[in-house]
């Protein structure tokens, strides 16, 4: 059972968040909460993952997202927003999220999206990270920076960053190229160290702003 906590400033998206989420078997809805309760509600619920408004009136969400960042054992986060192009949610993503969701999400879809999560892949509007990394494109030395680093990966460690940044879990992205689960977690592992991110959602911003997922690269199977 993957547990979820939805914390937004409005009621109407906490309950039908709440109802979409809960009719799923394999998903609870464990609390909702307004910005300023968001932590202890957090902490007194112990989720898996938190679904956390970014703009609401009473505390920032990334104030929110940074202090969850820092619990044992802190949950997945990903970031709610009305707009696909929101300017925050570049900076939440270098912060620690997961990813981020549209409030407008097809109820249908909004449940993959939570599995996604809970499994460890990203959830990544791609239309929205263009737009976001046009919007920061950084200088060409930090460009240059970045597609050193991926330079550093072996070939098959860029197959895998190019599945994780599709979003994939470990599970499907060995299920893609033949590897088994634990292979992948290394090969996950390694690709981090050596780009220098912490996060995998980080990996795929760097691999995609060094041009490695304009390459056209298919990934194979094998290896």
């Amino acid at each position: 059972m993957i547990r979820v906590v939805v914390v937004d400033d409005e009621a109407l998206v906490r309950s039908g968040f709440g109802l979409i989420l809960g009719a799923s078997e394999d998903i609870e809805v464990v609390a909702t909460a307004g910005g300023s309760g968001a932590v202890e509600t957090v902490r007194r619920a112990r989720p898996d993952v938190v679904l956390l408004d970014i703009r609401m009136p009473d505390v920032d969400g990334l104030t929110v997202l940074r202090e969850l960042r820092t619990m044992p054992d802190a949950p997945i986060v990903a970031m709610l927003t009305t707009f696909d192009a929101d300017e925050y949610i570049l900076t939440a993503l270098h912060s620690g999220a997961a990813g981020f969701l549209l409030k407008d999400t097809e109820p249908d879809q909004l449940a993959h999206l939570v599995r996604t999560l809970a499994a460890g892949g990203v959830v990544l509007s791609p239309k929205a990270s263009r737009t976001l990394l046009h919007s920061h494109p950084g200088n060409a030395s930090a460009v240059d920076e970045d597609a050193a680093r991926v330079r550093l990966l072996t070939s098959r460690e860029r197959d895998v960053l190019v599945l994780v940044a599709e979003g994939l879990s470990n599970a499907d992205i060995g299920a893609r190229i033949h590897l088994g689960a634990g292979t992948v977690k290394d090969h996950v592992s390694a690709i981090l160290t050596k780009l220098r991110v912490t996060s995998r959602v980080q990996a795929a911003l760097l691999a995609q702003r060094a041009g490695l997922l304009d390459e056209g690269r298919r990934p194979e199977a094998g290896g």
